[in-house]
C-alpha cells in the first residue's frame, strides 16, 4: 500500500493528464513533452497490478499522439453520421407507425446518447488510454480474474462493426450508377469499400485521418443541404405534391413494444459513436482536455442535424413513400426535391458518407483488437498486438476486416443490413448495462486498495441521475427485444425476430467459455497458474504476456 502511494505521488508530476488518468498512462520518449520540465517519475500501477505479484505499468510514446481536437471531433462525427440518418428513418417510421412517434423516438435516442456520452466521458477522462470499455470494465469488475477481459474480447473479436455501412455503401453506389442491386454486386462493392479502408489505415495512418476529416466535411455539407431543402419543401417548393405529414402527425401510431424498441435500436445505432474517441486516447494530444471538448461538441452538432434532417424528410416525402423507400430514403428525398438526376448524383455523396463511417469504425475497432491482444489474452497475442510495419495496428485492423467481411457476406439477401445492425447494437446494450452499473458502484464505493487509482476522482462527473437513466434505458433495451412482435412488425424477412439477441448473447458467452478453458480447466489439468507479466516493446508501448508458472505442491 505504501508502494502504491509512492507511485501515485510520482505520477502526479505529469501535468497533461487527469488526476485519475495520469496514474495509468506514461509517455516513453526521448523527446520533449508538455511537461518536459518535470522529472521523469514512475507512474502508479495499472488497473490489474494487484492481480499478480509483479508490478504493471501502461506505457506509450509521445510520437504516437497524432489525434488532434479536430480529428477527435471528426472521429466521433464520422462514427455517428454514417448511414443511419440516411438509411434507418424508413424502418423507424414503419415500426412506430406515425411521423409524430418516430420524431419522439429520435428525441429519446438523443437523450440516451447524451447520458451515454457523459458516462463514457467520465470514464475516459479518468482512464485516458486506448481500449474504451475494456479498461472501464476491468477497473470495476476484478473478480473472477480475467473473466471480464475474456468476455469483452469475444465481443471485440467476433463482431464486424464495419460490415453494415459497407453494405449500404454498395447499395447507394449501385443506385447512383442506375444498376439493379442484387445480393452479390451490392456486397462486392461493399467488399471493395471495407478493404480500401483497412489498407489506408493500416499503411498510411496520417492520410487516413486526413481522408476521414475530408469525408466528415462532405457529410456535414450533405446534411446541411437536406436541412435547407427541407425548409424550402415546407414552403411548398417541390417536384411532387406537398405531403402534409405534419397535419395529423400521430396518425397510425403503434403500441407494439417490439416495434418501439426496435425503432429505438435503429436510432441508437445512428448515435453509436459518441465514445469513439475513447478508443484512441493513447494516440490523442492532451487526451483529457481534448475529450472534454470533442465529445460534447460532436454530439450536440449531430443531435441538431439529425432532428432537422428528419423534419426535412417529412416535409418532402409522403409517409407511405418513406416506408416503401427502404434504405434509400435520402435518395427519394433528393428526387422529390431536385429530380431523378439529382437523386443519382447525390446518392454518391451519401455513399461517401458511408465510406467515412467505415473508415472511422475500422480505425477504432482495429485498436480495440490490438488493445485486447496487448492484454495477452488472445491466441497469438503478440501478432495482433503488433504496431508494425508502419506504426499502426495493421493486424488488429486485419482481424476486424476479416470478421466484417464474413458477417457482411453470410446473412440472406434483404436481412443483411438489419441483422448486422441489431446483432451489434444488442451486445453493446448489455455492455452498457455493466459500464453504467460499474460507474454507479464507483460513486457508492470510490475508494479501494485493489484498484489503481485507488480513489475514483476523475475531472468530469456524469452524476448519479444521468448514469442511472443510462443504466435503466439499457436494461430496457436488453429485455424488450424478447417480446414477440405484432403481425407484420418483424424487422426480418426470413429470420426469427429474436435471432440478433441470441447471437449477441452467444458472442459474449463465447468469451466466457474461452476463459473457462484457458484460465481454469487447462491450468488445473496442466498443474500451472497463469501469471501476467508486463513488458515494454521496442516501439515504447507496453503489453502483457501470460506466463505459465508451475504450481509447487507442498
Amino acid at each position: 500500500m505504501a508502494s502504491s502511494r509512492k507511485h501515485a505521488e510520482g505520477s502526479a508530476a505529469q501535468g497533461n493528464l487527469s488526476v485519475a488518468g495520469q496514474n495509468n498512462v506514461r509517455s516513453s520518449t526521448s523527446g520533449a513533452t508538455e511537461a518536459s520540465d518535470e522529472p521523469k517519475l514512475p507512474v502508479a500501477r495499472d488497473i490489474d497490478d494487484l492481480l499478480d505479484d509483479g508490478e504493471e505499468r501502461y506505457t506509450t510514446s509521445d510520437d504516437r499522439r497524432q489525434v488532434s481536437f479536430t480529428s477527435a471531433v471528426f472521429l466521433i462525427f464520422n462514427r455517428m453520421v454514417g448511414t443511419g440518418i440516411f438509411a434507418t428513418p424508413a424502418t423507424i417510421v414503419e415500426l412506430s407507425g406515425s411521423v409524430g412517434l418516430s420524431l419522439f423516438i429520435w428525441v429519446i435516442g438523443m437523450i440516451i446518447a447524451g447520458t451515454g456520452m457523459m458516462t463514457y466521458l467520465e470514464f475516459g477522462t479518468g482512464i485516458p488510454r486506448n481500449g474504451g470499455e475494456k479498461n472501464y470494465l476491468e477497473y470495476v469488475y476484478r473478480k473472477p480474474k480475467f473473466l471480464i477481459t475474456a468476455m469483452y474480447a469475444g465481443y471485440v473479436v467476433l463482431l464486424g462493426w464495419a460490415g453494415s455501412n459497407s453494405v449500404i455503401f454498395g447499395e447507394y453506389i449501385l443506385n447512383a450508377a442506375n444498376v439493379e442491386v442484387d445480393r452479390w454486386n451490392q456486397r462486392g462493392v461493399g467488399l471493395a469499400c471495407i478493404t480500401s479502408a483497412f489498407l489506408i489505415h493500416g499503411l498510411a495512418l496520417k492520410w487516413g485521418l486526413r481522408l476521414q476529416n475530408l469525408l466528415g466535411t462532405i457529410k456535414l455539407f450533405i446534411l446541411l443541404l437536406i436541412i435547407v431543402s427541407g425548409f424550402v419543401a415546407l414552403g411548398g417548393h417541390l417536384k411532387v405534391e406537398k405531403p402534409n405529414n405534419f397535419s395529423n402527425a400521430f396518425e397510425g401510431t403503434t403500441g407494439s413494444a417490439y416495434g418501439i424498441v426496435t425503432a429505438l435500436y435503429n436510432v441508437i445505432w445512428s448515435y453509436i459513436g459518441y465514445s469513439n474517441a475513447n478508443y484512441a486516447l493513447s494516440e490523442t494530444k492532451n487526451p483529457v482536455q481534448t475529450l472534454k471538448r470533442a465529445a460534447p461538441a460532436a454530439l450536440i452538432l449531430v443531435s441538431i442535424l439529425y432532428m432537422l434532417t428528419n423534419i426535412a424528410y417529412f416535409a418532402a416525402v409522403p409517409k407511405a413513400e418513406i416506408i416503401s423507400s427502404g434504405r434509400i430514403v435520402a435518395a427519394t428525398f433528393f428526387r422529390n426535391m431536385f429530380g431523378v438526376r439529382a437523386e443519382r448524383a447525390l446518392s454518391v455523396f451519401v455513399a461517401l458518407s458511408a465510406y467515412g463511417n467505415v473508415l472511422s469504425v475500422i480505425f477504432s475497432q482495429g485498436r480495440l483488437v490490438q488493445e485486447v491482444a496487448r492484454e495477452g489474452i488472445l491466441p497469438f497475442s503478440r501478432l495482433w498486438a503488433s504496431n508494425k510495419p508502419l506504426n499502426a495496428p495493421f493486424m488488429g485492423l486485419f482481424e476486424h476486416w476479416l470478421v466484417s467481411v464474413i458477417i457482411m457476406l453470410a446473412p440472406p439477401p434483404g436481412d443483411a443490413y438489419n441483422f448486422i445492425l441489431n446483432v451489434i447494437s444488442y451486445p453493446l446494450s448489455v455492455i452498457n448495462v455493466f459500464v453504467s452499473a460499474g460507474l454507479i458502484h464507483l460513486y457508492l464505493h470510490p475508494f479501494s486498495i485493489h484498484r489503481s487509482p485507488q480513489t475514483w476522482s476523475p475531472p468530469v462527473r456524469a452524476t448519479l441521475p444521468v448514469v442511472g437513466f443510462f443504466l435503466l434505458s439499457n436494461i430496457y433495451l436488453v429485455i424488450a427485444p424478447f417480446v414477440p412482435p405484432s403481425d407484420g412488425q418483424n424487422v426480418y424477412e426470413s429470420l426469427p425476430y429474436y435471432l440478433h439477441c441470441v447471437v449477441g448473447i452467444g458472442i459474449l458467452l463465447a468469451g466466457a467459455v474461452y476463459w473457462l478453458f484457458w484460465a481454469k480447466l487447462l491450468p488445473r489439468l496442466g498443474g500451472y497458474e497463469l501469471v501476467r507479466e508486463n513488458k515494454v516493446g521496442s516501439d515504447g508501448w507496453s503489453n502483457n504476456v501470460f506466463v505459465r508458472r508451475p504450481i509447487v505442491k507442498a
